[in-house]
């Protein structure tokens, strides 16, 4: 039996993952959309997919928490099925990146349908971030360059580096700008993780440069070389389609960016790795993060929402992550969470319980904001004793 037959005995779902590719066909589906049936809400696709579509799918289909086999594992993580399910994502990106720069300097759209597409074309970036995540932790090179490949749409190429580097080291602590704390709102959080990641991806490189003796302005340093694609990119479409797209581009930037720190809120809010007798921190654990197995989501994220074993293990490709039962479980999938998380109060609603509950109620193994008060924690003292 082949490697091909064999890995599709062993994995259900393995067809599932190419449905992972709607995701960048969004970006190039809306023209076509809009042209066939005349309806001009086609041009907002990407938010309509991500908030609307994929939730009420998240409830209707449920969730998986099956594993693969231990025997499995191998011959799953060779298969390159499964790589070429996140290679496919960046062509239709792009593909639908150029179209969007056409009809952006078209004037037979209205400003509204260049803004939907816009949004659309953020929403794609954001996701293509995920495919970046995928890629940017592999050992194999051409998956490290296709990574900032995937970035270049939203110009954030330093996200390899303070992911891989920064995040990964410092993930559930005080120290990462990434990690949530608790009482933090979303609209706090935003600024804090975005201008932190930036300034810890500048500080890893430089200091990665120095010692292996190597100068700022150089072919070695990864920053520079994630944003010389973006710079290429973007300078290709502006020469192509005219000035009138930059907005645009940077609208979109924006959004994508904005979603992938969206979805890092989420990700560890509230949670702090334990203290070793010397005062470091424990090795990061799958109770660490949060865990979510609804299955329409994680097959359009590649596997994103069962971050507890992705950080447990960041070297397991997404195909062979397991759901824990020691990872502290989300009420839904991540994009109803984007949902909540936009406003604070519901947030704060449905997650602190969940937090102090995840802690037995001890407050003080709860990754706080600095200065906490208690006017902030009063809201969530009803949940301060373990159900």
């Amino acid at each position: 039996m082949s490697m091909f037959q064999d890995s599709k005995a062993r994995d259900p779902k393995r067809y599932l993952w190419t449905l992972g590719l709607i995701a960048p066909s969004c970006a190039v589906l809306p023209s076509q959309l809009v042209a066939r049936t005349g309806l001009t809400i086609f041009w907002w696709i990407g938010p309509v997919f991500v908030l609307v579509l994929i939730p009420l799918l998240d409830v209707s289909v449920g969730n998986d928490g099956s594993n693969p086999r231990d025997e499995d594992y191998a011959a799953l993580s060779e298969d390159r099925f499964y790589r070429w399910c996140t290679y496919l994502f960046l062509p239709l990106q792009f593909i639908g990146l150029v179209i969007a720069g056409y009809l952006w300097a078209s004037p037979e759209l209205s400003g509204a349908d260049k803004l939907g597409l816009a949004v659309t074309l953020g929403f794609v970036s954001g996701i293509g971030i995920n495919a970046a995540h995928e890629l940017g932790h592999r050992a194999e090179h051409l998956e490290r360059w296709l990574a900032k490949v995937a970035l270049a749409q939203s110009g954030y190429g330093h996200f390899c580096v303070e992911h891989n580097r920064g995040h990964h080291v410092r993930v559930a602590t005080p120290e990462d700008p990434a990690s949530a704390r608790f009482g933090e709102s979303l609209w706090e959080f935003l600024p804090r993780s975005a201008v932190g990641g930036f300034r810890s991806a500048l500080a890893l490189e430089r200091e990665r440069l120095s010692r292996k003796g190597k100068r700022w302005f150089s072919w070695h340093n990864q920053l520079l070389l994630a944003w010389a694609m973006s710079v290429v990119l973007w300078g290709g479409l502006i020469l192509l389609f005219g000035v009138e797209v930059i907005p645009f581009l940077m609208l979109q930037a924006v959004l994508g960016a904005g979603l992938l720190e969206t979805v890092n809120y989420i990700e560890h809010y509230g949670l702090l790795r334990p203290r070793r007798a010397n005062g470091d921190y424990a090795r990061c654990s799958p109770r660490d993060s949060w865990n979510s197995d609804h299955l329409v989501t994680n097959v359009f994220l590649f596997h994103l929402q069962r971050h507890s074993d992705h950080h447990a293990n960041p070297g397991r490709r997404y195909q062979t992550l397991r759901s824990s039962e020691q990872a502290p479980q989300l009420p839904a999938g991540y994009a109803t969470m984007i949902l909540l998380a936009a406003v604070p109060p519901l947030w704060r609603a449905v997650m602190d319980r969940r937090v102090l509950a995840h802690y037995g109620g001890d407050l003080s193994l709860v990754n706080t904001k600095p200065k906490a008060t208690q006017h902030l924690l009063r809201p969530t003292s009803r949940y301060a004793r373990p159900r």
